[in-house]
């Protein structure tokens, strides 16, 4: 099974890394969501139910401009940001052409977006062909999953926001379920997975799972790198090479706790708008930079408005419902084993069924990739109703 997993993995990111459009053929033009008229608020959503599907349209998901033989369809839905307050959020979804024997599973799939503009959403990625986890989200479909693909940052592109991003997950699959076009139903067993910033929104959705949307039929959760303090990460990050992916999450997280841009001074509000629509590989043009650049306090993070947004976005506070399997590199330069370790002994004193994993032979952005099958592995038996391991 393992080697299977793995040799599908290497492929996909052969095939990722290898296309090229056909000569003298160029995809068509895509308008970017903010000129696109899809992404505008439906008219009286802020009455809607989360998760009421409000949008709805066919798309073609592509690889390097090569279309992917799948059906997919794009939703516009209700849902609610980290004050809970209504907002639209847009997902991606995705089923295999081939049929499955028994109930098809679910699975929403986080990819790590860690960005500020609205272009490096993968709504808007997997129709240019330019997401760069698509190789990772097609071991699902290779599965003969259905994979649901949300734009969990919200329409602010809240980067970092755990609140938002949970919320965003959850109704994304809930008018996944509500599509007749996915051929799902509500008692579709459903599997969460992401890595990174995606681990982010994936826990994040783990724990507000049982008080937002208890009726969804959660099986199974696989969250790996995940930044579940961000406190933590930020400071093993900050002035070093990835200071630029701290300083864009702090960013994005007062765009839903605007409350924190107090912290900032004239440098500082300068600096949100230079990375006001960059995309995470833009981001790390701001290497070694420091937040103390940027603000007149001796310790940002240690300011009392910083530390209660900090408290607010740190996970653990709740178990979730389903099971859970994390995996962290032991070595992790971004997000601190420690962070995977404590969110883990956490969930487990709250009930929770957790199976950690620690990695010896990698670092963050290596086990991304070496760390997928498992995480495949995982939630293949909790669609399959086997017993979920647990180290806890």
């Amino acid at each position: 099974m393992k080697r299977q997993l793995l040799t599908a993995l290497v492929v996909s990111l052969g095939l990722l890394a290898t296309a090229v459009p056909p000569a003298g053929a160029a995809p068509a033009a895509l308008v970017e969501p903010d000129q696109d008229t899809f992404y505008q608020p439906a008219a009286g959503y802020e009455s809607k139910a989360p998760g009421t599907v409000l949008k709805k349209r066919p798309v073609t998901v592509t690889g390097l401009g090569i279309p992917i033989p799948v059906k997919a369809f794009q939703v516009q839905s209700r849902s609610t940001d980290a004050k809970d307050r209504p907002v639209t959020v847009v997902s991606t979804v995705i089923v295999p052409l081939t049929p499955y024997l028994g109930a098809r599973p679910l699975l929403s799939y986080q990819p790590a977006t860690d960005s500020l503009g609205d272009q490096c959403n993968p709504s808007y990625t997997l129709r240019t062909g330019l997401e760069k986890e698509l190789p990772l989200l097609a071991l699902g479909v290779a599965k003969g999953w259905a994979v649901v693909v949300t734009d969990y940052q919200g329409p602010r592109d809240a980067y970092g926001a755990g609140r938002m991003s949970g919320h965003a997950v959850l109704d994304g699959i809930r008018a996944t379920l509500a599509s007749p076009e996915a051929g799902l139903s509500a008692r579709t067993k459903v599997g969460i997975w992401g890595y990174s910033g995606g681990g982010l929104a994936t826990g994040w959705a783990a724990e507000l799972q049982a008080s937002y949307a208890p009726e969804l039929n959660l099986v199974g959760v696989a969250s790996g790198g995940t930044p579940a303090d961000l406190a933590a990460a930020g400071r093993q990050m900050d002035g070093g090479p990835f200071a630029g992916l701290f300083l864009a999450a702090a960013i994005g997280v007062s765009r839903e706790y605007p409350e924190l841009l107090s912290i900032f001074n004239a440098k500082g509000r300068g600096l949100i708008a230079a990375m006001d629509d960059l995309c995470v590989v833009e981001e790390a043009l701001y290497a070694f930079h420091s937040v103390k650049q940027y603000s007149d306090s001796a310790d940002p993070l240690a300011e009392p408005v910083a530390q209660q947004v900090l408290a607010i976005n740190k996970m653990g506070s709740t178990g979730p419902k389903a099971p859970v399997y994390l995996y962290h590199s032991k070595f992790d330069e971004l997000i601190p084993w420690a962070v995977g370790k404590n969110l883990s002994d956490a969930w487990c004193a709250k009930g929770t069924k957790v199976a950690m994993s620690t990695d010896y032979a990698s670092e963050h952005n290596v086990l991304a990739v070496t760390g997928a099958p498992a995480a495949v592995a995982y939630l293949n038996a909790r669609f399959l109703g086997l017993k979920a391991p647990t180290t806890c």
